[in-house]
């Protein structure tokens, strides 16, 4: 499979580099999709080996990730894995979601952060079990992290989703879409590290986007792309 990674950035000066260095060691195409930062992160990322796409004016990671995702299959790649840019994504689980997409026949494979979450702040662990309960009753599919932004989508997939969200409910409209459209969700455990880092998703606003989302999207058909 032809795989490229995909990191959509916002201020991400602190771990950027580091992040691309690892990835461009295991020989992939490293993508960086920055929402607009004020800081280094653009030139920083440059400066070790990734190619850049550029948001003028901060959009949300959804839109990073739509436009990640179309220039993926523009450039005729067949899986695309995303990673975040803060650092908490262990890239080193990268071949587990490889081997995995290789032995399976899932379109969507999402990193699992739920059975080790000993670092996890508390209240991020109670919206994650809500958000992902109720994904996995939408979808019908047992999804125990829909949350994570670490997961890889095959090209299949990303040719017949038309994702029209652009924060961080994206990543529920993906696999909403995926399950209406019949494509198997898979997920592997994979490690998460905790250094201090400060989550830019507001538990308050963000759960509230996301549950209007659910209302106005969630039982809807997909349209085609």
């Amino acid at each position: 499979m032809r795989t490229c990674v995909i990191i959509p950035t916002y201020n991400e000066s602190k771990a950027i580099g580091e992040i691309v260095r690892k990835i461009r060691a295991l020989d992939l195409r490293t993508i960086i999709i920055d929402d607009g930062s004020v800081d280094d992160t653009v030139k920083i990322a440059e400066a070790n080996g990734a190619q850049v796409l550029r948001n003028p004016v901060n959009q949300g990671k959804g839109s990073s990730l739509v436009k990640g995702y179309n220039y993926a299959l523009a450039e005729g790649f067949d899986t695309v894995i995303s990673v975040d840019g803060d650092g908490q994504h262990s890239c080193e689980d990268i071949p587990v979601f490889l081997k995995k997409a290789e032995s399976s026949n899932f379109a969507i494979i999402v990193g699992n952060r739920m059975d080790i979450t000993k670092q996890m702040p508390f209240l991020r662990i109670m919206v994650n079990r809500f958000m992902s309960g109720l994904i996995s009753m939408i979808t019908g599919q047992h999804i125990p992290d829909s949350q994570c932004g670490f997961r890889l989508v095959k090209k299949d997939l990303l040719e017949k989703v038309n994702l029209s969200t652009s924060k961080y409910e994206t990543e529920s409209e993906i696999l909403i879409q995926a399950s209406q459209l019949g494509f198997k969700i898979g997920y592997v455990p994979i490690k998460t590290i905790y250094s201090g880092q400060k989550s830019q998703i507001n538990p308050f606003i963000d759960t509230l986007r996301f549950l209007r989302f659910i209302i106005i999207h969630a039982f809807r058909k997909p349209k085609k792309a």
